[in-house]
């Protein structure tokens, strides 16, 4: 048994959190109280095991992964895998990429396939994997800056949309950055393809070799990451307008490149005060003012 796992109701009794070591969860189910009591009670069961089961197969999640590739053979580490194999070909990225949005999946499908709920989310760290019963919806926060959430927008995600996964990349975030963007936030069908696409798209919009960027091997901050002694960045000084607009064509580029694949629905992309979108979440973007209770992050 897992001694490690912390599973405790939020102050306002609706919310579950759970901690494991880096893994760090929020939950919110709706329902009938008997369904959401027995969803809890799934999620819980299913959480003490999964970083267990990652840490047996850590080696591989942490190295880069290829087409040709075997494959991992726990449930959330496969799926990891499967998030981040459109991109093996061609860029470097690992499964772990995908980590937040693959355990978030997870806990919900463990929650979903226990009880009759309305709608529920599971929130890894921003990173969040979504259901929606029909006619439901759910208000999302986007931000700017992960490490300093500040709300600039709201999006209504309905049941009718095919979203189920959000995720929000970037250098000042919990994990490292090649690229430099303030906050990318993806809408995908799946939140394991949301965090990994995040990734890729948060990458690209960069300006390399400028000045006002500062890069250190990822091994110097972290001597476990799996970026190994890829450059990463650390810091980013104020950019003109011409710096920005181009980092930010750059990512747009990727975004919308995506999106023609079908890996994404949509996404906004931040850095240093500008915003573009790609997608429909534009359509659905509203003010971040009179938010209504229950919000979901991203």
């Amino acid at each position: 048994m897992n001694h490690r796992a912390q599973i405790r109701l939020l102050a306002d009794g609706r919310r579950l959190h759970m901690n494991d070591g880096p893994i760090d969860l929020v939950i919110e189910a709706f329902g009938p109280r008997c369904d959401v009591e027995a969803a809890y009670c799934a999620a819980g069961a299913r959480f003490e095991s999964i970083l267990d089961e990652l840490c047996s197969e850590l080696a591989f999640l942490r190295s880069r992964c290829f087409p040709e590739a075997d494959w991992p053979t726990g449930s959330v580490a496969r799926r990891m895998t499967a998030a981040v194999m459109p991109y093996a070909a061609e860029n470097f990225i690992t499964p772990m990429a995908a980590v937040a949005g693959a355990v978030a999946e997870e806990i919900l499908r463990a929650m979903v396939s226990s009880a009759e709920l309305s709608r529920a989310y599971v929130n890894d760290g921003g990173d969040i994997a979504l259901h929606l019963g029909v006619d439901e919806k759910f208000v999302i926060g986007l931000i700017e800056r992960p490490q300093r959430p500040s709300l600039f927008a709201t999006a209504t995600l309905n049941s009718s949309s095919p979203v189920r996964g959000i995720a929000t990349s970037g250098w000042r975030g919990r994990s490292f950055s090649l690229g430099i963007a303030d906050a990318v936030t993806v809408l995908a069908d799946h939140a394991a393809a949301a965090d990994a696409a995040a990734t890729i798209i948060a990458n690209a919009i960069d300006l390399p070799d400028h000045p006002a960027i500062v890069r250190v091997p990822a091994r110097e901050l972290a001597p476990d990451s799996d970026l190994g002694d890829h450059l990463v960045t650390h810091g980013v000084g104020q950019l003109d307008r011409h710096a920005v607009e181009q980092a930010l064509a750059s990512g747009m580029r990727t975004a919308e490149m995506l999106l023609r694949m079908g890996l994404i629905r949509s996404c906004a992309l931040n850095l240093q005060g500008e915003t573009r979108v790609v997608g429909t979440i534009g359509q659905m973007m509203s003010s971040a003012t009179g938010v209504e209770r229950g919000l979901v992050h991203a």
